[in-house]
C-alpha cells in the first residue's frame, strides 16, 4: 500500500476516493511551511505540500511530490533527478482568478482609477479624456503562454483585444496539464501573432500591456531590464501576476523615474512584505497588489487542488504520466 503525507486539510470527497484506491493518507500540520515529516511516517512514498519539509533528505521511500503552487523553485535543491523521483505542481489552479485580476488591473491603468479614487478623496470634480479609454482595439503581449497567458488571452479576445505571444518555441495545443472545463486556449488559437526568441523588441514594440506569464527560474530571473523595457512604447502599462525578480528591481524603478512606460501593476514582489518605504509604493501610476491575484485564500483553490492530486493519485498508481508533471531540466531550473 502506497502511503502518503499531506501538509494540506483534504476535502471529504478527496479522502473518500483515496480510500476507494487504497492508499494510505496521513496529515501533518500545515505549519510551519516546512515542518519535518514525523519519524513514524518517515516511509512515505507520496508527498503533499507547499514548501518541502525540512527533513525531505532524510526520507527515503519517496517515489513522488506533488506541490499545491504553479511556481516550483521550493524544488530545485531538493535533487529529485538524481534521486529519481517524481514531481509535478499546481499549474491551471489559478488561471482563473489570475486572468480575471489581469483584466481588471488593464481597466483600471488604462482608465487611471487611482486617480479617480484620488480626486473622489478630495472632492476633485475632473472628467479628462484619460479616464474614458477603451481596451477594446488594444494590443496584450503575453511573455509566455502557459494556462495564465490562455485564460487571459480568452478573455481579452471577448474584450476586443488582439492577442501577441513570445515564447521560445512558438504556440501549439496544450496536454498534460490541469485546466478547467470551458477556459484558456487549449488548441492555441487566439494569437493574432506569435513572436520567437531572439524577436524580442519586435514583440514589445508593438504593445500595450506586457502581461509577464512564465514561471522564475535560473534562465528567467531578471529576463526583463532594460533593455526590455526601454523597448516598450512609453504609452504600455507592465503586468507582473507571475513573479517579482522576473523583472530587474532597478531597472522598473528606472523605468518609472523616467517615463520609459506608462504604469505598472504589480501582484508580485521582491521582498515580502513590500518595506513601507520602497519606492514602489509612492508611484501614482502603479497599482500594487499583496500577491493576492490567485493564492490559497481563492475560493476554490482547495476543490481544485484536490482534483489535481486525486487525478495524479490515480495516474500513478496506474503508471501513466501525471497532470503538469515535471521535467528533468524543470527541475534542474532551467
Amino acid at each position: 500500500m502506497k502511503r502518503i503525507v499531506s501538509s494540506v486539510e483534504p476535502l471529504p470527497e478527496a479522502a473518500a476516493r483515496l480510500a476507494e484506491l487504497g492508499v494510505d493518507l496521513r496529515c501533518v500540520p500545515s505549519e510551519p511551511k516546512d515542518a519535518p515529516v514525523p519519524e513514524h511516517l518517515s516511509d512515505a512514498n507520496i508527498l503533499f505540500f507547499e514548501m518541502p519539509p525540512k527533513n525531505f533528505g532524510s526520507l527515503p521511500a519517496v517515489e513522488w511530490v506533488q506541490v499545491t503552487s504553479a511556481g516550483y523553485s521550493q524544488l530545485f535543491d531538493l535533487d529529485l533527478v538524481g534521486r529519481g523521483i517524481r514531481a509535478s505542481n499546481g499549474l491551471g489552479n489559478f488561471d482563473i482568478p489570475i486572468a480575471e485580476w489581469n483584466i481588471a488591473m488593464m481597466v483600471n491603468l488604462a482608465r487611471d482609477l487611482r486617480e479617480m479614487i484620488r480626486n473622489q478623496e478630495h472632492g476633485v470634480w475632473d472628467r479628462s479624456a484619460r479616464f474614458q479609454r477603451e481596451l477594446r482595439g488594444s494590443v496584450v503581449g503575453f511573455w509566455g503562454y502557459g494556462g495564465i497567458g490562455r485564460e487571459t488571452a480568452r478573455l481579452a479576445k471577448h474584450m476586443g483585444m488582439r492577442i501577441h505571444v513570445l515564447t521560445r518555441r512558438g504556440v501549439g495545443p496544450r496536454t498534460g496539464v490541469y485546466c478547467v472545463p470551458g477556459t484558456g486556449d487549449p488548441d492555441g488559437v487566439l494569437p493574432d501573432r506569435v513572436f520567437v526568441a531572439g524577436e524580442e523588441r519586435e514583440f514589445l514594440g508593438g504593445l500595450d500591456f506586457l502581461v509577464l506569464a512564465m514561471p522564475l527560474t535560473h534562465t528567467t530571473r531578471g529576463i526583463v531590464g532594460e533593455r526590455e523595457l526601454q523597448a516598450l512604447p512609453r504609452t504600455a502599462y507592465l503586468l507582473n501576476p507571475a513573479r517579482g525578480p522576473l523583472i530587474q528591481e532597478e531597472a522598473l524603478l528606472r523605468a518609472l523615474r523616467e517615463g520609459w512606460i506608462a504604469g505598472a501593476a504589480l501582484d508580485t514582489h521582491y521582498h515580502y512584505p513590500m518595506p513601507p518605504g520602497h519606492p514602489l509604493w509612492s508611484f501614482p501610476n502603479v497599482i500594487m497588489t499583496p500577491h493576492i491575484s490567485g493564492s490559497a485564500l481563492s475560493p476554490r483553490f482547495a476543490e481544485r487542488v484536490w482534483d489535481i492530486f486525486v487525478q495524479n493519485v490515480e495516474r500513478f498508481l496506474a503508471g501513466r504520466p501525471l497532470v503538469n508533471e515535471l521535467t528533468a531540466d524543470q527541475l534542474r531550473g532551467l
